[in-house]
C-alpha cells in the first residue's frame, strides 16, 4: 500500500471537503503525440462530476456546483452500496450504448429514455480516508483508485495506456469517439488549473456556446428556426453563428425555456444579421455544437446542435482554439 502523504484535511469539516473541489481542467491541443511520461485516456462525452462519500452522506455535483445527486440518484445509491472507503472522486457521468460509446444526446434525455447504461467513469482520486492525495503524482493516485473501486457497479474505473498517444488517437477516430485525454503521469491535482499538464485532443471540431437568441421557423418547422450563439471575449458577448439540428422532440421544451428568458434588445456586443426574424434572450443557457471550421470572420461554419450544458457557467464560455502541444 502506498504511504499516505503528510498533507490532509483532518481539521476541515467534512461538509467543506465534500463541496469545495474545483475540477482540474485540460487545454485543447491540435494533434496527438507519444511520450513515455504521459497517460492517455478516452475523452468521455458526458458531464464532468465530483463524487464524495464520507461513510454516511453522498455528494455528487458538476464542475459549476450543480447538484447531480437527485438527477442521477442511481449513482449516489451506488456510492452508499459499494464504496467502503471515504473518498472524493473526479470523473464523468456518461450514458453508454451497447458498443460502450458514450452518447451525450442519450444523457440529455436520461429519465425519459433509459435503454442506455448510466455510468460514472472515474479517472482521479483526490482524497481517501482522511488523506489528501492531490500532491501525489497522477499515476500513483490512479493506482490507489483502481484498487478501491468496485468491480461491478455504476462506478467504473476509466482506464489508460502509457506512451502511445498517436495509436490511441487513431483508434478513437476509428471508433468515432469524441477524442482522447493526455495527462502528465507525475502531475499533481491542481484545482481549477488549466495548463499543459492535462491536454485534450478532439477527433472533430466541437464548441460550447451560449444561446443569445433564436429565429422564427420557416415552412413546416415549428417553434425554432435556428439558435443564435455567442461566446465571451474580454468580457464582451460575441456572436459566433446560427445553429441548427435541434431534435424535434426537444424543440417545444427548448422554445419554452427560451421564451422565459426573452428580452427586447440583443445581448450581443455588435449587431447580428440573423437569417430570419429574431427573438433575443438573456444569455443564460449553454449548449454544445459540432461544426466544420472557424471562418475568417470568427464564425462557426455549419454548427449543429448537440445538447444543452447545464453543468457549464455561461461566463466561462470562450472560443476554444487548439494550441500546439508544448
Amino acid at each position: 500500500m502506498l504511504r499516505p502523504p503528510k498533507l490532509d484535511w483532518s481539521g476541515t469539516p467534512k461538509s467543506k471537503i465534500l463541496r469545495s473541489v474545483k475540477p482540474m481542467l485540460a487545454t485543447l491541443v491540435s494533434e496527438s503525440f507519444d511520450g513515455d511520461d504521459w497517460l492517455f485516456e478516452i475523452k468521455w462525452d458526458g458531464y464532468r462530476a465530483i463524487g464524495s462519500w464520507d461513510g454516511k452522506k453522498a455528494e455528487f455535483y458538476s464542475r459549476n456546483g450543480l447538484d447531480f445527486s437527485s438527477r442521477y440518484s442511481e449513482i449516489t445509491d451506488s456510492f452508499r452500496k459499494y464504496l467502503t472507503s471515504q473518498v472524493v472522486l473526479d470523473g464523468e457521468v456518461v450514458a453508454l450504448d451497447k458498443n460502450n460509446h458514450s452518447r451525450f444526446d442519450w444523457l440529455q434525455n436520461w429519465g425519459r429514455r433509459r435503454e442506455s447504461q448510466l455510468i460514472y467513469c472515474v479517472f482521479d482520486l483526490l482524497w481517501i480516508d482522511g488523506h489528501d492525495l492531490r500532491d501525489w503524482p497522477l499515476i500513483q493516485r490512479r493506482e490507489v483508485l483502481k484498487r478501491i473501486l468496485p468491480k461491478k457497479s455504476m462506478i467504473r474505473y476509466s482506464d489508460h495506456i502509457v506512451g502511445r498517444g498517436k495509436a490511441f488517437f487513431a483508434k478513437a477516430v476509428q471508433r468515432e469517439l469524441e477524442g482522447i485525454m493526455a495527462k502528465k503521469a507525475d502531475s499533481p491535482y491542481l484545482e481549477g488549473y488549466r495548463g499543459q499538464l492535462w491536454l485534450k485532443i478532439k477527433t472533430h471540431l466541437r464548441q460550447e456556446a451560449v444561446i443569445g437568441g433564436f429565429t422564427e421557423p420557416r415552412g413546416s418547422r415549428r417553434y425554432i428556426g435556428s439558435l443564435l450563439l455567442g461566446v465571451y471575449q474580454k468580457g464582451d458577448f460575441i456572436f459566433v453563428g446560427h445553429a441548427s439540428g435541434m431534435p424535434p422532440s426537444q424543440l417545444k421544451s427548448l422554445h419554452q425555456r427560451l421564451l422565459r428568458l426573452e428580452r427586447d434588445s440583443s445581448p450581443f456586443k455588435a449587431e447580428v444579421k440573423a437569417n430570419a426574424p429574431a427573438h433575443w434572450v438573456s444569455p443564460k443557457l449553454v449548449c454544445e455544437v459540432n461544426f466544420e471550421e472557424w471562418t475568417a470572420e470568427g464564425l462557426m461554419r455549419q454548427p449543429i446542435f448537440v445538447g444543452l450544458r447545464p453543468d457549464k457557467d455561461p461566463l466561462d464560455i470562450k472560443r476554444e482554439l487548439p494550441r500546439t502541444k508544448i
